[in-house]
């Protein structure tokens, strides 16, 4: 590609780069890391290594969650006469990481801002990975804590679709025995070091999955999946009799609930139905 010599328009680049393969680059991300006045980034080592390989030389300015406020106030007014792009160290920026603070301040003042799409970790995962894709929900990083993080998994226990979540190597285990807890008949993916010489995914329970990596402890970036919760078919009769010894102990509420969860059946019919009971 024969890269332009002209100047790009003063504004906010937001630029997807490589996640893995310095190849992912696009050629549109490349053309305009060659144009623009600078770039801000959250590591200058980690693309002074991408633009050296593309032949490129531009100022490189650190923009992290250690940014202070002022900084960012800085780089924004900057872009009122400078062609700036948002770099992050791998994949699109904006996806848990701090340049979206830069994206609402430049808007808010009328700098204008560009995305160029490219390379994306949780979309390469899903692709790989051979779950259900017609839908998925990207929910970021699994919390460090074991009781945040179960509270996390809970709360998303009854979203019928592909859950994705960034993890890192070693909290992978940790997390796939409290998966393995609370979803043990879900499919779930590991895939790791995405686009890169030693790409991997593997998929499976989240038993056997804590088991291998035990036993092989997993390095580089980590993308984890569930697949969404295993359709049950339950009769009306089986939803009854579930209904009928749990609210010998339970609220019917809660009644309601367990029966949903064991089910896969409505929620607020079983409910409904379980205060007809009690009113027998």
């Amino acid at each position: 590609m024969t890269q332009r010599s002209d100047p790009l328009s003063p504004g906010l680049y937001i630029v997807a780069t490589p996640i893995g393969n310095l190849g992912d680059i696009t050629m549109r991300g490349a053309d305009v890391l060659a144009r623009c006045d600078g770039i801000a980034c959250e590591d200058t080592r980690v693309t002074q290594k991408l633009i050296r390989h593309l032949g490129i030389s531009k100022p490189l300015w650190r923009y992290d969650d250690h940014s202070a406020p002022n900084d960012r106030a800085r780089l924004v007014e900057s872009m009122r006469e400078k062609a700036v792009a948002l770099a992050s160290d791998a994949g699109m920026p904006l996806v848990s990481d701090p340049g979206y603070r830069l994206v609402i301040e430049a808007k808010e003042v009328g700098v204008p801002v560009t995305v160029l799409p490219g390379a994306n970790a949780p979309l390469t995962a899903l692709a790989l990975s051979g779950l259900p894709n017609d839908r998925f929900m990207f929910a970021g990083f699994l919390p460090q804590k074991e009781k945040a993080r179960r509270d996390v998994l809970e709360e998303l226990a009854h979203v019928r679709t592909t859950l994705i979540f960034f993890e890192t190597s070693p909290r992978l285990v940790k997390s796939l025995t409290a998966i393995g807890e609370l979803f043990p008949d879900r499919e779930v993916s590991v895939a790791r070091e995405l686009t890169k010489l030693y790409e991997e995914c593997r998929t499976g329970s989240a038993a056997a999955l804590a088991e291998h990596y035990t036993a092989h402890p997993p390095k580089g970036e980590i993308v984890l999946l569930i697949g969404p919760p295993v359709e049950r078919e339950a009769s009306t009769d089986d939803a009854e009799a579930m209904l009928r010894e749990l609210l010998e102990t339970e609220k019917a509420s809660k009644a309601a609930a367990q029966v949903a969860k064991a089910t896969g059946l409505d929620r607020k019919t079983l409910y409904a139905r379980a205060m007809e009971i009690k009113d027998e």
